[in-house]
């Protein structure tokens, strides 16, 4: 894995991961993984039914939703937010670069503690994450600014977000 960013104690986002990477997530401690890639993506050393087989043998759970940068809705994120709040913690999150697994956990956390969709982009910047399109950038705010469930206190309620790793 070429980068990972730890949000807080319960899930970390980072790139594609080889067999031997995954292996290490086990070591680490991690008991969920979310793979947010599609079948067939390009640079893509596992098919997810593979990554799914070998997440499984190293004892932890695995998530596969398939997300097409330009495909992706509202009902999606809301499926991974339902489904990350089911699995064992702690979770690695990934697809091929970080962008939309970044995208959908920034998303998760920041309406559920009240953000509003400028406070996500700007926290998302500081972590070192990257909305490259305006069509990014445009959905996590629009979908922040109307899934937020309270009026907003910020990134740093609730478990503090980690260092880059």
């Amino acid at each position: 894995m070429e980068e990972r960013i730890e949000i807080n104690d319960q899930i970390t986002v980072g790139s594609q991961p080889s067999k031997d990477d995954i292996e290490k997530l086990a070591q680490q401690g991690f008991k969920s993984v979310f793979n947010l890639r599609a079948f067939g993506e390009d640079e893509q050393p596992m098919q997810p039914d593979e990554e799914g087989k070998e997440v499984k043998g190293c004892g932890m759970e695995y998530h596969h939703m398939s997300v097409v940068p330009d495909e992706m809705d509202e009902e999606m994120v809301d499926q991974f937010r339902e489904e990350m709040d089911r699995a064992p913690k702690p979770a690695f999150v990934h697809c091929k670069s970080g962008k939309r697994s970044g995208a959908f956990t920034m998303m998760k956390i920041a309406s559920e503690r009240g953000m509003s969709g400028e406070q996500t982009l700007e926290e998302a910047e500081r972590m070192g994450f990257e909305c490259d399109t305006e069509r990014l950038e445009s959905f996590v705010r629009d979908y922040v600014n109307s899934h937020t469930s309270r009026g907003g206190s910020g990134w740093a309620t609730g478990e503090e977000v980690g260092p880059r790793v």
